[in-house]
C-alpha cells in the first residue's frame, strides 16, 4: 500500500467560498485515499502564498522527508496551484522530491510527468491562477483610477478627515475634528513662511495631531486638503489634478502659497505668534539655509556631557550649525550697531514706530485674506 502526506495550503487572501478552504480540501484529499487504497502518514496546513517554496510547514515537511527517506511515497494535494505557481520552482522541487522518492500529485488535475508533454499542461495549470490573478488587480487598478477620475477618494482618509459610507454603498471622505481644524491651522502657520514646518509640526503634535516628520511633509504637500485629486500617471497619461467630491479644508490660494513657502520661493518677516521658542535658538525661524534656501529648525542632541544645541536644515542638504556658535557671532555683529551715546533713545523711537507700522501692515493683510 502507497503511503501520502496531504499538503494542505490556502493563503489568507483567498476564499473559502471558491473550494480553497482547508477543510473542504482535506477532506477531498482524504476520499481520494480512501477510493485508491493509499495511507495517509499525516496532513500538512499551511497558511501561507505560493509564489516561492519559502513557507514553515513546507520546509518542516521536506526536512521530515529527507530524514526519514522512504516514509512516504506521494505528496498529495488538490491543485497544482495549491503546491506552487512558480513554473521554475515547481520544475526543481519535483526533481528534489523524486531524489527523495516522493511523487508530487495534484488529485483534482492528475498527470503523469514522465510524459514530456504533460510538462506543457502542467505549466498551464501553473499560469492560469496566475494570469486570472493579474486581470483581476488589473481590473481593480482601472476601476479604482476611474474613481480618482471622478473626484473620489478611494484610500484609507489622510489626516482631518474620515472614510464613511452613503446609504446607496458609495464610499466617501468628510472632515473629522479635531484633525480637521489641525490641519487648517498647520497651512495657516506655514503660510506666514515665519517657522519652519517641523516646528510647526511639534507644535500641532501637542494640539493632538500625532504625526512623524515624514508623514507630515507628505500631509502639507497634498492638494487632498484644497479639494483635489491626484490622478497619477499611466502609459500615454500624464498626471493630473481633478476636482474632488469631498469638502476641501483650504482655499486653493493657501494651498499653493504653502507650496511657494516649502519651495523656498516666498518668505515673511517673523512677527508674534503663539509658538514658543527655546531660550538657546533665539535665532530660529531667522536664519536661512545657505544650500537650499529652506528656513533653518532647531534642536538639542544628548551627549557625554549633556546637551548639545544646534540650528540645522531638515532637507537632504543637511546643513548643521552649532547654536552657541551662530548665537554669538550675531551678538558681536550687533555690537558694530551699537549707537553714538545720545542716540539710543531716538532709536528706539523709530524702531518702535517701524515695527507698529509693519505689524499694522500684517493685520490688515491677513483680514484682507
Amino acid at each position: 500500500m502507497r503511503i501520502a502526506d496531504l499538503y494542505i495550503r490556502v493563503s489568507t487572501d483567498e476564499q473559502a467560498d471558491k473550494g480553497y478552504s482547508q477543510r473542504n480540501q482535506e477532506e477531498t484529499l482524504r476520499r481520494y485515499c480512501e477510493i485508491n487504497s493509499i495511507q495517509v502518514r499525516k496532513a500538512v496546513f499551511e497558511d501561507h502564498s505560493a509564489k516561492n517554496f519559502k513557507r514553515p510547514q513546507w520546509d518542516n515537511l521536506l526536512t521530515d522527508l529527507k530524514k526519514q527517506k522512504g516514509k512516504s511515497d506521494l505528496i498529495l494535494f488538490t491543485k497544482w496551484d495549491r503546491f506552487s505557481r512558480n513554473a521554475g520552482d515547481t520544475y526543481q522541487m519535483i526533481s528534489t522530491l523524486r531524489r527523495l522518492g516522493v511523487e508530487p500529485q495534484a488529485v483534482e488535475q492528475p498527470l503523469d510527468l514522465s510524459i514530456p508533454e504533460n510538462k506543457m499542461m502542467l505549466a498551464f495549470y501553473l499560469a492560469a491562477p496566475e494570469v486570472e490573478n493579474d486581470r483581476r488587480a488589473l481590473n481593480v487598478f482601472h476601476g479604482m483610477r476611474r474613481a480618482k477620475k471622478e473626484g473620489r477618494w478611494m484610500a484609507t482618509a489622510p489626516i482631518g478627515y474620515i472614510n464613511n459610507i452613503s446609504e446607496s454603498g458609495r464610499k466617501y471622505i468628510s472632515p473629522k475634528e479635531p484633525e480637521a481644524s489641525i490641519m487648517k491651522w498647520i497651512f495657516r502657520e506655514v503660510s506666514k513662511g515665519i517657522y519652519a514646518a517641523d516646528q510647526i509640526r511639534k507644535e500641532a503634535n501637542k494640539k493632538g495631531l500625532k504625526c512623524e516628520r515624514s508623514n507630515f511633509w507628505n500631509l502639507i504637500r497634498n492638494p487632498i486638503y484644497c479639494g483635489k485629486i491626484v490622478v497619477s500617471k499611466f502609459k500615454d497619461e500624464e498626471t493630473t489634478l481633478v476636482q474632488g467630491q469631498h469638502e476641501p479644508l483650504i482655499s486653493e490660494s493657501l494651498f499653493y502659497e504653502v507650496q511657494d513657502i516649502l519651495n523656498g520661493k516666498k518668505r515673511h518677516t517673523r512677527l508674534g505668534t503663539s509658538i514658543s521658542t527655546h531660550d538657546a535658538f533665539p535665532l530660529r525661524g531667522f536664519l536661512v539655509c545657505t544650500e537650499c534656501g529652506r528656513t533653518l529648525t532647531a534642536s538639542a542632541s544628548r551627549g557625554t556631557g549633556g546637551f548639545y544645541y544646534y540650528y540645522h536644515c531638515i532637507s537632504a542638504c543637511g546643513v548643521r550649525l552649532k547654536a552657541d556658535n551662530a548665537n554669538s557671532l550675531f551678538v558681536r555683529e550687533l555690537k558694530k550697531y551699537l549707537p553714538n551715546p545720545g542716540m539710543s533713545e531716538i532709536y528706539i523711537v523709530t524702531i518702535r514706530e517701524a515695527n507698529n507700522e509693519q505689524t499694522k501692515s500684517e493685520l490688515g493683510n491677513r483680514k484682507k485674506s
